[in-house]
């Protein structure tokens, strides 16, 4: 009951920021891939390769809500800090904009296939509420943000957990390698979808990388730190000793 409890006061201080996020004036910075700005083909590829990924999300959302309907709070925070992290806008110096994603506190707790579902939402919330992003760029920035991004970070946890890794420095690496990795496929997917008329394709995606990396480095230094520090707080409420029993009996 008290584990309940001290999620719910956790998850309040989200949504409050959330709802701030929403009704803050925002100015208009690119965040995801926006509404329109990739070709149709590759809008509606992209879309097709997230669709798979958004179904077993789903199976795996569903299992672990019958199993233990507690983590439905659990979950919800998960979600809200994907949400408010991700909704952060950081002006670069070469004019674009970065953010956290907020993904690999998710992925440690829940594995990367529920990431695709929370990330999904929060994504739709974001291009109906806010504008970053869009519907038909959904499929492109959840490829990035909500499926490869937390893939790479899981297989890191993984890696760093079976080597005998320190747990923080897992996580730290974990939440940093999945924010460096998002802005990578979202490098290549502007890259691939407006090649650069002398380099190619190779070299519209190194461009973008150079766009990206000055603030996204920093940055996703930055929220491997703060996933550490939220990490450590759900250890010593004891908030996640149920989840990682959880995790090691159904894999």
């Amino acid at each position: 009951m008290n584990q309940v409890k001290s999620l719910k006061q956790l998850s309040y201080g989200g949504l409050a920021a959330a709802v701030l996020l929403i009704i803050v004036p925002q100015e208009a910075f690119a965040m995801h891939i926006m509404e329109g700005f990739l070709p149709p083909m590759w809008a509606l590829a992209w879309w097709l390769l997230f669709l798979p990924c958004l179904w077993y999300g789903l199976v795996r959302l569903r299992r672990i809500v019958q199993e233990e309907s507690n983590q439905k709070v659990l979950l919800a925070l998960c979600g809200a800090f994907i949400f408010v992290l991700s909704a952060l806008k950081i002006p670069s110096v070469t004019g674009s904009c970065s953010h956290p994603t907020g993904v690999g506190l998710a992925v440690i707790l829940f594995g990367p296939g529920v990431v695709a579902v929370l990330g999904a939402i929060v994504l739709l919330f974001q291009a109906l509420l806010l504008a970053h992003g869009g519907l038909t760029t959904l499929g492109a920035n959840g490829m990035s943000m909500a499926v490869i991004g937390p893939m790479v970070g899981y297989l890191v946890w993984k890696l760093a957990c079976r080597a005998g890794i320190r747990r923080d420095v897992g996580v730290f690496l974990c939440a940093m390698l999945a924010d460096l990795m998002t802005y990578f496929v979202t490098s290549v997917q502007l890259g691939v979808a407006f090649p650069d008329p002398a380099t190619g394709a190779g070299g519209s995606i190194a461009k973008f990388m150079g766009i990206f990396c000055l603030t996204q480095i920093p940055i996703a230094i930055a929220e491997g730190l703060l996933t550490v520090m939220i990490y450590d707080q759900l250890t010593k409420r004891r908030l996640i000793a149920a989840v990682f029993a959880r995790l090691s009996s159904s894999r």
